[in-house]
């Protein structure tokens, strides 16, 4: 591994990975970008923290004033789609395993998103082998065999598109200048010096899913490394592709000025619609108007919800990008076909419902899925895409985003789905699996993430359960808690997931006890947590930042 002044690693796990990966030329790479970029990202941070505060002292979310002449002016339009990304109807997501990849590619899918983020436990062996799994896969050098199993990438794949981590995450395991790098930086940094012109020598180039971003901004902070990054190797600009997903709700409120600021390298928008869940209770938690209803009722056919999506498609079509649908978390029930055929039926309405209303592509968890929506898509969309489907009939205003009207109840079977759920994911997410299947869901951070802040809602405005009128209180919480932990592995927990560790479990636990008596919940499990795995991954606690 290479020695480059101020870099250090702090970790030797996957250390065969690290020795191919940590080039002096690409940690001199991504030095180049902490130094160039961290400081605005600590202040876009800080920003975050102060818009937080003006929310929670009553001031609504509204569109930027200072903005409103590029929201005004018609003629600018966002690059256009570059090679394969031109039809994308079916994108199929998951994290960076070897067998993921391969399974992914194969799927029939238009485009893979690899994923670094949400449904990648940020473990470094993750990260760093997840990084060489893609760049083998580029090189079709990615085939190997496993329990006398061969697998192997078809002759066609889909299109490879990668999601870096958010702004919001460091990675404590490499410093600059004793300091953490952004996780972001890190991950785009790695996969881009290696692979960007070998993507381009192949007939494609680097295409990103950008997560997390709350501010315009943010995404010209984005751009401003796209652009950094394509001179410092030679590539030229414009070159690289993003796709930003829309899942927080200040997001929804500035689509035209995220689009704005990356429009050299824009490939659209996607409806990130779990975490847009998670970020409508998080930023509103100081509104007890807002407090919401079970999970399952939360549907995209909800008038925020809706709002939210034929806004994001107009504003893609009116600049002349792909407007994304969101993910269906469903994933097939083998063993009871009637079960499954009720699954599948709400695949294909969901499916039904984006490309009716315009959506130029969906999300898919699983390969068995594609199926489901590429026919859906073929059948409702013959030419590549629906920018023609300018929705110029849409008039969304400030409120319809902010509508709180959301029929449904809270429900003990929802209190106890939420409390298993989120005690399961974030004992496998600090065990390091990110995804993992629960009730024929998959679920990812994002999901656990509502079921988080969803229960400190309801533990902090004392809502009531519709069935019995008892008030959710932290003590009803910390039963089902129990009740759900009780035997450790071998109980209820262990029941839900496979592989579950005995500590991994306590840390739940103790974790999901304190969110509910906070007097905010924090603003991301991941951030929380995080330190956990890096410890596990061998850095000295005193590096850490994460709170545990």
């Amino acid at each position: 591994m290479a020695s480059v002044p101020g870099v250090k690693i702090h970790s030797r796990v996957a250390a065969s990975a690290q020795a191919e990966l940590f080039t002096k030329g690409a940690l001199t790479f991504l030095a180049a970008l902490h130094r160039t970029f961290e400081s605005t990202r600590q202040s876009l941070l800080v920003a975050r923290e102060d818009a937080q505060r003006r929310f929670d002292a009553g001031v609504p979310l509204d569109f930027p004033t200072e903005t409103a002449h590029i929201r005004a002016e018609p003629s600018w339009h966002c690059a256009p789609p570059a090679p394969g990304l031109e039809d994308r109807r079916v994108e199929i997501t998951g994290p960076t395993d070897r067998k993921m990849v391969i399974n992914a590619l194969n799927s029939g899918a238009k485009t893979f998103m690899a994923d670094f983020e949400d449904s990648s436990a940020p473990t470094f062996a993750n990260m760093v082998n997840g990084q060489i799994n893609l760049r083998d896969a580029i090189r079709r050098q990615v085939d190997f065999e496993t329990g006398g199993k061969q697998y192997k990438l078809n002759e066609e794949t889909a299109v490879l598109i990668v999601r870096p981590r958010g702004w919001h995450l460091d990675e404590p395991r490499v410093t600059v200048d004793n300091q953490p790098v952004s996780g972001s930086l890190f991950d785009f940094a790695i996969f881009f010096y290696h692979n960007a012109h070998e993507l381009v020598k192949r007939g494609y180039g680097p295409y990103f899913y950008l997560p997390k971003m709350e501010h315009y901004l943010e995404a010209r902070l984005w751009n401003d490394v796209f652009v950094f990054s394509q001179s410092y190797i030679g590539m030229p600009h414009n070159t690289i592709r993003a796709t930003v997903l829309i899942e927080t709700l200040p997001a929804a409120f500035q689509m035209e000025e995220i689009l704005f600021e990356l429009r050299n390298h824009s490939s659209g928008l996607n409806c990130g619609r779990w975490d847009y869940i998670f970020s409508f209770i998080k930023k509103r938690r100081a509104d007890k108007s807002a407090v919401l209803p079970d999970r399952k009722d939360v549907t995209m056919t909800v008038p925020f919800m809706d709002a939210y999506v034929r806004l994001l498609i107009q504003t893609c079509h009116r600049r002349k990008v792909a407007a994304m649908g969101g993910m269906s978390a469903q994933i097939p029930i083998k063993d009871d076909p009637k079960a499954n055929e009720a699954a599948m039926a709400k695949v294909r309405a969901d499916k039904l419902r984006e490309v009716t209303a315009g959506h130029d592509g969906t999300w898919i968890a699983h390969p068995l899925i594609n199926k489901i929506a590429r026919e859906v898509f073929d059948q409702n969309m013959l030419g590549p895409n629906q920018y023609y489907k300018l929705r110029s009939e849409v008039k969304v205003a400030a409120a319809d985003l902010l509508s709180t009207n959301v029929p449904g109840q809270i429900t003990s079977e929802g209190v106890k789905e939420n409390v298993e759920t989120c005690l399961a994911y974030t004992a496998a997410w600090v065990g390091g699996n990110g995804c993992i299947p629960l009730n024929y869901l998959m679920e990812d951070a994002a999901t656990a993430e509502i079921t988080r802040v969803q229960l400190w809602q309801w533990v902090h405005y004392a809502s009531r359960i519709s069935d019995s009128g008892l008030p959710i209180t932290a003590q009803y919480v910390d039963e089902i808690i129990n009740k759900t932990t009780k035997g450790g592995v071998k109980g209820r927990l262990g029941e839900i997931v496979k592989g579950l560790k005995e500590e991994d479990v306590k840390i739940a636990e103790e974790y999901l006890k304190g969110q509910i008596r906070k007097r905010w919940p924090s603003e991301f499990l991941t951030s929380d947590l995080m330190g956990y795995i890096a410890i596990r991954d061998g850095v000295e606690p005193a590096l850490q930042r994460a709170a545990l």
